[in-house]
């Protein structure tokens, strides 16, 4: 049976994807005491970047942040898979988004909101959290958008 989190995103039309393997050597998510990290979390969908490209430039900045709302779906997948349950989180603590920019592209924030509107949407208080919107000049596979999260679990 799924948890509150999971019926919530359900509620709102999502499903919690697999976890995205690794590209190279790391883990998606690692647990210290209560805190999971996880790693850099691309908008995959079924293996593959439906997207590449520079925000500003070849993809648009709402698409950009359809993406970022993608991404915080993976890094909930990994998190899941190192706390088991996500009705243990008791908030997001940090959220950091990179975005592939073109040089003359400075919206950022309103990128990352896809990923940080999406947390507050399924976990509602827990997902308030502290952020960065850092723009950059390329991520991994040409992907517009990396989103990576930090959460504290319920300790138990």
């Amino acid at each position: 049976m799924a948890g509150a989190v999971e019926s919530r995103l359900a509620e709102l039309g999502l499903t919690l994807p697999a976890v995205v393997p690794p590209l190279a050597s790391y883990q998606p998510a690692v647990r210290s005491g209560v805190y999971v990290y996880t790693s850099g979390q691309l908008p995959m969908v079924d293996g593959k970047l439906a997207v590449t490209g520079k925000v500003g430039a070849e993809v648009t900045p709402d698409e950009a942040k359809e993406l970022a709302k993608t991404c915080a779906l993976n890094a909930l997948a990994a998190v899941k898979s190192v706390a088991g349950d996500l009705d243990r989180i008791k908030r997001v603590v940090k959220v950091v988004g990179f975005v592939a920019s073109a040089s003359d592209f400075t919206g950022q924030p309103a990128v990352i909101n896809g990923a940080s509107e999406l947390l507050g949407e399924v976990l509602g208080d827990k997902g308030v959290h502290a952020r960065s919107a850092v723009g950059v000049a390329v991520l991994p596979l040409d992907a517009p958008v990396e989103v990576e999260v930090q959460v504290e679990l319920v300790e138990g």
